[in-house]
């Protein structure tokens, strides 16, 4: 999934596109693309081995402004009010509807 961030220019280091294979350095900013929001976070320190979430806070930290976490919740209720939870895929019939209706 990391990798294909990085081939779609949605991670970039310290402001720049990076590929999948780029190693990050301590005090490296990394920016993340997710929809209409701008994810950033800072290395604190590198890493060995995989560790658990609750140590992750100790090599990395969200420095994300609270405008950018704002604008993702609003896009996460917008997509919430577009099709109610638990009405899983439209219908095919549904679909054709929905196409019909934007497509007009």
């Amino acid at each position: 999934m990391a990798s294909n961030w990085c081939k779609s220019n949605k991670v970039l280091v310290n402001d720049a596109v990076v590929k999948p294979s780029y190693v990050v350095k301590i005090d490296d900013e990394i920016t993340i693309k997710k929809n209409t929001a701008l994810f950033r976070y800072k290395v604190l320190d590198l890493l060995d081995k995989r560790v658990g979430a609750k140590l992750v806070e100790n090599y990395l930290r969200d420095i994300t402004p609270q405008e950018e976490i704002e604008k993702y919740k609003l896009y996460q209720e917008s997509q919430r009010q577009y099709r109610q939870n638990g009405l899983g895929r439209p219908t095919t019939k549904e679909r054709r509807a929905l196409n019909k209706f934007w497509n007009s």
